[in-house]
């Protein structure tokens, strides 16, 4: 048998032999070495490269009057091409510091726990979410319009115990209504929008933050179609956690989103009974990549180092023009929509001005008019944005964006002379 005439030196050559994958060696269990032959590979041919790769990219010029993302500065969008640099180098590091100190500026708050979560602002709701409620905690979500909904989603995703209290399209929640839900449902953390990008809505805040203390809930404001836009002092409404994003009243690209933890979430946070679900939204770890705590900087992530040069630029516009003149310009040019809107006859969906978000506005769909014909319109003839309704909004409203770069009178009134047309040729 010459199999079992082959010595231990010779086994490993065969094996060696048989491993560049011309052979394979069987072992029986009667201490013989099958040799069987392998099958020849057959060759492989590289595809082609996509055609369209090996063409210039095409990006129309487009003026965003939307929902979101709004048209960025020159300044932000050549920030976005100045070269890298690693994500701990200390010029980076030290842009993250004035990143931080703008986010703390525009959210007018001394929490140390203040950054940027490297993604959209889905990403820092729910970072919010993950950090703060831990599975099988009660979550309350305060549902006006589609974002309560999705922060339920995202909480049930995570194990909690969603429940929901539920106001009607373009109205607020009361005081007396969020107490009625903290004492019913005794919630571990309370969502509200305070942006109701999908109905238009302002959510008063006053008083909210002490009634959550009261009850021992942490309390997580959406701010990602209002901050910069209205008046807010976060401190003075002492909120818990609060975040937003860059692509709004901002003006920087998508995938940035600032966020802050105040004591009592930081409270929460450093005393889970079990660790943080996300890795990539720990808090704790995010914080010491920032530099907010006394510990040295560690690694957590490459974060995206030209998004932040883009939102550190944005941060830096908005200092320089100062929050309460950017405040003033987006209500000025929300009145100017309002009194264009009046004149052709079309009414806004939130009847009290008081409750009107200023940066993202719903007008009513007349009856009879074929709304997505209109936006298509708009944007056929002018190559001007603007949008439907979401969620429970969808087909009752056309929403259109006053934020950042695009809350400009002269942009309000190209808006409403192109929805006058559309209205008048979409009429089904």
């Amino acid at each position: 048998m010459a199999a079992r005439a082959l010595s231990k030196a010779n086994i490993i050559s065969v094996y060696r032999y048989t491993s560049l994958g011309t052979g394979v060696i069987n072992f029986s269990g009667r201490g013989r070495f099958l040799y069987r032959p392998a099958c020849k590979m057959a060759s492989t041919k590289v595809s082609g490269p996509p055609a369209s790769l090996l063409k210039p990219i095409n990006v129309p010029n487009k003026t965003l009057m939307g929902p979101g993302p709004s048209n960025a500065s020159a300044r932000v969008l050549a920030a976005n091409s100045l070269p890298l640099l690693g994500h701990l180098h200390p010029e980076f590091c030290t842009i993250m510091d004035e990143i931080k100190a703008g986010v703390q500026y525009a959210f007018q708050t001394k929490n140390e726990w203040t950054f940027a979560i490297s993604g959209t602002g889905h990403a820092a709701m729910e970072a919010s979410i993950v950090n703060v409620v831990e599975r099988g905690e009660v979550f309350l979500s305060a549902c006006k319009g589609i974002w309560g909904e999705r922060a339920a989603g995202i909480a049930e995703r995570q194990g909690a115990d969603v429940r929901k209290i539920v106001k009607p399209l373009g109205e607020v929640f009361t005081l007396e209504d969020i107490e009625k839900g903290l004492q019913e449902h005794k919630p571990a953390a309370l969502y509200l929008c305070h942006s109701e990008s999908s109905s238009g809505i302002l959510q008063p805040l006053e008083g909210v933050g002490p009634l959550c203390a009261k009850y021992n809930c942490i309390l997580i404001v959406d701010t990602v179609a209002s901050l910069g836009g209205v008046p807010f002092f976060l401190d003075d409404l002492d909120l818990d956690v609060v975040y937003s994003g860059s692509q709004k009243v901002l003006s920087a690209p998508p995938g940035s989103a600032p966020i802050t933890f105040g004591p009592r979430a930081r409270a929460k946070i450093m005393n889970r009974k079990t660790p943080v679900a996300s890795y990539y939204f720990d808090a704790k770890c995010l914080s010491n990549y920032w530099g907010c705590d006394d510990g040295p900087r560690g690694y957590h992530h490459t974060g995206p180092i030209s998004s932040m040069y883009a939102l550190r630029e944005a941060l830096a516009g908005l200092a320089e023009e100062g929050l309460e003149a950017c405040w003033a310009r987006h209500k000025e040019c929300a009145e100017h929509l309002y009194k264009g809107v009046e004149e052709m006859g079309l009414q806004m969906l939130v009847k009290n001005k008081d409750w009107r978000l200023p940066t993202v506005n719903t007008i009513c769909v007349p009856e009879g008019v074929d709304w997505k014909a209109v936006t298509v319109y708009v944007m056929k003839k002018y190559a001007i944005e603007i949008s439907g309704g979401l969620g429970p909004s969808a087909g009752k409203v056309w929403r259109i964006g006053l934020m950042g770069e695009n809350a400009k009178k002269e942009k309000i009134d190209q808006v409403l002379k192109a929805l006058k047309e559309g209205d008048r040729k979409s009429v089904v």
